[in-house]
């Protein structure tokens, strides 16, 4: 019986002393998870970025800060006026559009629509008259446009014609020389 007793005893304490390390290992250390950036910072260093003219950097923190930061609209603000700048307007309406899901009532993201829009059309319309093809169904819709933009600004004709140069005074005529032009002391005339 003590045999039996002290082989319990050795169990059961091999038992004890192993469920014990169990509950005191600490679990391994992972590399220090560092916070994430916040908004003000990658903004300001995408601002840096842009300012010396790193503008895919740019754009890449921006992109940074939209996806850390889903609810601010400042992100897309940024990219839509970036690419507005760059002459990307159909990035530009994208960006735009999502800045107004985040803001309805956006001023600078509406006017960077209408204005992006309104030079994509513009491009596609000079293409189409350049080929001829603007006719039919797709011309009346365009000078149906045209006039809704007319109304819409106040304006009678939305691309004035160019200003006339102004006049040339007349030139004086240079039929008869002095007596000094034909002298070879080509300061006699400063006299």
């Amino acid at each position: 019986m003590t045999r039996s007793f002290s082989s319990q005893l050795i169990a059961t304490l091999f038992c004890t002393c192993a469920l014990s390390a169990c509950g005191t290992t600490a679990p391994p250390k992972s590399a220090a998870v560092a916070a994430p950036p916040s908004m003000e910072e990658l903004m300001g260093r995408a601002a840096q970025a842009a300012g010396s003219g790193g503008s895919e950097a740019a754009l890449g923190l921006w992109r940074q800060a939209a996806a850390a930061y889903p609810a601010d609209k400042q992100p897309w603000l940024r990219m839509a006026q970036s690419r507005y700048d760059a002459g990307q307007y159909g990035e530009a309406i994208l960006s735009a559009q999502e800045v107004l899901v985040r803001d309805p009532s956006d001023t600078l993201a509406n006017s960077v629509i209408a204005i992006s829009g309104l030079r994509l059309s513009t491009r596609a319309l000079a293409d189409l008259s350049r080929q001829n093809n603007l006719s039919g169904p797709l011309r009346t819709e365009s000078q149906d446009l045209a006039r809704l933009l007319r109304e819409s600004l106040g304006e009678t004709v939305l691309v004035p014609p160019p200003e006339k140069p102004p006049a040339k005074p007349p030139r004086k005529q240079q039929g008869k020389r002095s007596a000094d032009e034909g002298s070879a002391n080509p300061f006699n005339a400063l006299k």
